[in-house]
């Protein structure tokens, strides 16, 4: 088993930045590809970005591209996300997730962490 927690969420002005942080305990993630996603209110659970588990091949939605990048520290069991100009509808609560592949993540979930940005 693999468990998930974020940190790092919290209010910031449109035009900002946060860094949210997933540290893993339990197994080592070095061999799962990693994600986030986010859920705003009223809205389906939607994905952000993931990262293999080399940490070689990243892919965003097209909607945080060129704004947010995923980075991972496998000695650390960790894995970042690091959101530029955020802007009001990157609000939501963001999740990490872990997974076979960047395609297939899921298999573990964290709890979550707000993010609110106000314009």
């Amino acid at each position: 088993q693999v468990q998930l927690v974020e940190s790092g969420g919290g209010l910031v002005q449109a035009g900002g930045s946060l860094r949210l942080s997933c540290a893993a305990s339990g197994r080592t993630i070095s061999s799962y590809a990693m994600g986030w996603f986010r859920q705003a209110p009223g809205k389906e659970r939607e994905f952000v970005a993931a990262v293999s588990w080399t940490g070689g091949s990243t892919r965003y939605a097209d909607s945080v591209k060129a704004r947010f990048t995923i980075s991972r520290d496998n000695a650390k069991n960790t894995v970042f996300l690091q959101m530029n100009s955020l802007k009001p509808e990157d609000t939501a609560v963001y999740y990490c997730a872990a997974g076979s592949g960047t395609l297939s993540l899921g298999d573990y979930w964290g709890q979550g962490t707000q993010v609110t940005v106000s314009s």
